[in-house]
């Protein structure tokens, strides 16, 4: 039967209800805070951006955010303080705010009056406090409602801005937060914010050198020349060459904003950079020569910046004004020709690493291209006659129409397996517009310290690359999860720290972006006649049988330990792949030298190592 649409199909729903009903819209996937870019974490940066554009403008150099246990947080700027008559409008009702007159907030992030009232509709408590001049205005909310409003009272607390929310878990269901990625986002605050300080919990986050201290904290190895630091007017960038990275990687931002996905400032500062430095050296080298091994960081100020998506992951801005300004393409172009060029005509002994470093590249590149070509070729046949990978529907690089397809874009995953068992379940169940499965035959390679070469050389390498669509650059990465879905047995640990080891040799950026995860499954599953419970560890197999009740109900319950995902039926593994999976995050944290690392886990056997493993030794017995 074909639904009526009639004049009573058409609704009209409020504001607050929209963002309820559509979150992808304005904070991407909602997650449960497992990932970096999980909804949780663009509501903390939504308020907190409100406090960065107080201090672009030039009040309060604090601002104060306090994270509890029970998932709420707390945010304190000691900037102007909201006008106090428009204190409820401003977190309450859609495109309300003083960002659109650009005379008030310059060059600000949010400039679309949407951020503290996507954040209000999307939590279960939301209280915002106001104070200037000596007054304060309070009101509290649930879901976006306003449910308490105070009158306005004297104070002698200092102006500024308090927000408190906790997110609701009924769209974030078991959410958690990560220290290191809400650590993470602040750093990234004060390195693009000079005299900023923020106080996060006990730890007080300041940098001095602003996006030099951001390398300096994010390279893990000696960088082959000092970091080059540039400032000009409304554009800055620093970087340098690393050795032992392949690849390049980009730490972008506009207006203090980290937009992880690029955009038109980060294409041009690529383009004008290899530009520059082939008429530096007056010879035509090929690009990638030039930029593989680069760290970079690159800083742009905008009025009335256009982002690509609410969540502002990327710029795509075309001038540096709304009207009648130069665009941002040539305007960076111009600017890293004329310092970059002036900079390596005064630094020699920079330029001549440099082009040592081009050199390495060009060489390194020539000696593998011949095999490349083959590789590529053996692995786009292997991967169809074997079966090695069972594609998803929709890639993470390709364009997304609206908010639904947003949302999915971010939650595309790989499921890296062993077994025919395991790869069997999961690809009976999984998400065919989402989840994609690649299956491993065999343990791959230890790939510690060998050369570039082993990644096409090495057949079960070479398809996993040409899986990820990654190569030189990251940018093409097809899934925005790669999740490693191995046996919690010796020889499944043994597996994950192998394709560590493979990630972190030679794509060190898919980790440190957080794409990379370990899939938790349970060990137990303890049952009866009326319900079933799924334990991950000792403690909740403990916890499920406390909750079956008498001694004679305990006496009908069945436990099985599960020895690998293999035993696991499809239709459990359903339960662990879909909404309610877990997922261990691969977090690279700011003092770990990766190097080192590697060298202790993976590289040749060491008394130090062996020693590790006798005082770590635990036996488990059944």
């Amino acid at each position: 039967m074909t639904e009526i649409y009639d004049k009573d199909s058409i609704k009209t729903i409020e504001s607050i209800e929209h963002i309820r009903l559509r979150p992808g819209m304005y904070i991407g996937k909602l997650g449960d805070g497992s990932s970096p870019d999980d909804g949780i974490y663009v509501m903390l940066k939504e308020i907190v951006d409100n406090s960065i554009d107080e201090f672009l403008m030039g009040e309060g150099k604090t601002i104060d955010v306090n994270v509890s246990e029970d998932g709420k947080i707390q945010v304190r700027d000691y900037g102007r303080g909201i006008p106090l008559e428009k204190v409820v409008a401003a977190v309450s009702i859609m495109n309300t705010g003083a960002k659109y007159d650009s005379s008030v907030f310059k060059k600000s992030v949010g400039l679309n009056g949407v951020g503290s009232k996507a954040v209000n509709a999307l939590s279960s408590e939301f209280i915002v406090e106001s104070v200037r001049d000596g007054k304060i205005k309070r009101a509290e909310f649930t879901a976006g409602k306003l449910v308490r409003e105070f009158d306005i009272t004297t104070t002698k607390e200092r102006g500024g801005t308090f927000i408190s929310f906790i997110p609701d878990e009924e769209l974030f269901p078991k959410f958690h937060f990560i220290p290191e990625y809400i650590e993470k986002m602040l750093w990234n605050y004060c390195y693009l914010n000079e005299g900023l300080t923020i106080n996060y919990n006990d730890t007080r986050l300041v940098s001095k050198n602003g996006i030099v201290d951001l390398l300096n904290n994010e390279i893990d190895s000696s960088p082959l020349y000092p970091i080059v630091h540039i400032k000009d007017q409304d554009f800055e960038f620093a970087f340098t060459h690393i050795n032992t990275q392949y690849g390049e990687e980009y730490f972008s931002f506009v207006n203090g904003q980290h937009t992880t996905q690029g955009g038109t400032h980060q294409s041009a500062f690529r383009e004008a950079f290899a530009r520059t430095v082939k008429e530096f050296y007056k010879k035509d080298y090929d690009t990638q020569d030039i930029r593989t091994s680069l760290v970079a960081a690159i800083s742009i100020k905008v009025v009335e910046p256009v982002f690509e998506s609410q969540t502002k992951t990327k710029l795509g801005s075309v001038y540096m004004e709304k009207k009648d300004g130069e665009t941002i393409r040539n305007y960076i172009l111009n600017s890293v020709k004329k310092n970059l060029d002036d900079y390596l005509h005064i630094h020699s002994d920079i330029a001549e690493a440099m082009l040592a470093k081009i050199h390495l590249s060009e060489r390194e590149r020539k000696e593998i291209a011949d095999f490349k070509k083959i590789t590529r070729e053996r692995s786009k046949k292997t991967s169809l006659r074997n079966e090695k990978l069972r594609d998803c529907r929709l890639h993470y690089n390709e364009s997304y129409k609206n908010e639904k397809d947003e949302e999915r874009r971010l939650s595309t995953t790989i499921f890296i397996t062993e077994g025919n068992s395991a790869t069997g379940s999961i690809t009976k169940i999984r998400d065919v517009n989402t989840q994609a499965v690649f299956s491993l035959r065999g343990k791959p390679l230890n790939s510690y310290g060998l050369g570039k070469k082993v990644v096409y050389e090495n057949e079960e390498f070479n398809l996993l690359q040409a899986a990820l669509n990654i190569g030189e650059e990251l940018e093409g990465l097809r899934y925005n999860n790669i999740v490693i879905a191995t046996d919690a047995d010796v020889d499944g640990m043994h597996i994950r720290l192998l394709l560590l080891t493979f990630f972190l040799q030679f794509f060190p950026d898919i980790v440190r972006h957080g794409h990379v995860y370990v899939l938790q499954t349970p060990l137990f599953r303890v049952r009866n006649k009326q319900k079933t419970i799924y334990c991950y560890s000792e403690d909740e197999k403990t916890a499920a049988l406390r909750g079956f009740g008498t001694a004679a109900n305990k006496g009908s319950v069945e436990i099985t330990r599960f020895k690998g995902l293999g035993e696991i039926s499809p239709d459990e593994f359903k339960v662990f792949i879909g909404s309610g999976m877990r997922l261990d995050p691969v977090i690279m944290k700011k003092d770990q030298n990766v190097r080192e690392l590697l060298t202790f886990y993976m590289g040749k056997n060491t008394p130090d190592r062996q020693g590790f493993i006798i005082d770590n030794l635990r036996i488990d017995v059944d």
